[in-house]
């Protein structure tokens, strides 16, 4: 929906493709050290892992010129990479003959940026595997390590649902992966016959449990949308954003190629 009063002729166009920006910089994953403290009981198993995980790292968009300009003169912070792409993919001429000339477009319904309020490591979010042995006729210690049995996939998502779930999805992504430096994604997969070094050691007459557990980020904040508008009044060309309302949301994000250990002994 649009509206369009002219007063005096002038040529503009707004163009929106749908292919990828090649404004493109950056990713958003930490490829250094990780942000966040690892404990020792979790071992990064990327090297390992049977199956080689596809990473979810995703394009950080450098906006435009027009794109800076417009986001902002909002009225509201816009972070939304698919609303950037949009304006980044835009073009507007301006004509020196623009006394008297208005019009407001409709662009569209959008989920405008994500606020993090906490992101908390559960480094025991889903167990993937046991190895265990029975070494309760033995006489002396018997060592174990890591196996990995079967192969196991890790989904995480919203808590929630809420609109422009995509969108939010991609911003939670970013912010979480940001402040915690971890390599996260919506899904991790652990191969079958994936393996760790470390020996656990069960005594004689003991039975020895070791359980692997997938770790995961709680990503918890608040999602902010509203209706954007693109004023062109004479030269000017700003973004008004209407009806804005926020939503609490969380969601969990798994940690790609990483594995908690917990290794028990019982006398049964």
């Amino acid at each position: 929906m649009f509206r369009l009063i002219l007063s005096l002729s002038l040529s503009f166009s707004l163009i929106a493709l749908s292919g990828p920006s090649s404004m493109a910089a950056g990713k958003h994953q930490n490829n250094t050290s990780p942000k966040t403290a690892v404990p020792q009981s979790v071992l990064n198993i990327a090297k390992e892992n049977t199956y080689p995980n596809a990473s979810q790292d995703m394009p950080y968009l450098q906006p435009s010129k027009l794109t800076r300009q417009l986001t902002k003169s909002s009225n509201v912070k816009i972070e939304n990479p698919e609303l950037i792409r949009m304006l980044n993919e835009s073009n507007i001429n301006k004509s020196p003959f623009a006394l008297g000339y208005r019009a407001t477009i409709y662009l569209g319904h959008w989920a405008l940026n994500y606020q993090s309020l906490e992101s908390s490591p559960n480094w025991e979010y889903q167990k993937v595997n046991t190895n265990y042995f029975d070494n309760r006729g033995g006489i002396a210690p018997y060592q174990i390590h890591y196996v990995q049995e079967a192969q196991k996939t890790v989904r995480g998502g919203l808590t929630a649902k809420i609109p422009e779930a995509e969108d939010v999805h991609k911003m939670m992504l970013l912010k979480a992966a940001n402040k915690t430096g971890l390599p996260l994604a919506y899904e991790a997969i652990i191969g079958n016959g994936t393996k760790k070094d470390r020996i656990y050691n069960i005594p004689a007459n003991r039975t020895g449990y070791l359980h692997a557990y997938a770790s995961a980020v709680n990503e918890k904040g608040k999602v902010t949308y509203g209706e954007v508008y693109l004023i062109l009044k004479g030269t000017k060309r700003y973004i008004s954003v209407k009806n804005v309302t926020s939503q609490g949301i969380g969601a969990w994000i798994p940690i790609q190629d990483h594995l908690s250990f917990s290794f028990m002994v019982s006398a049964r």
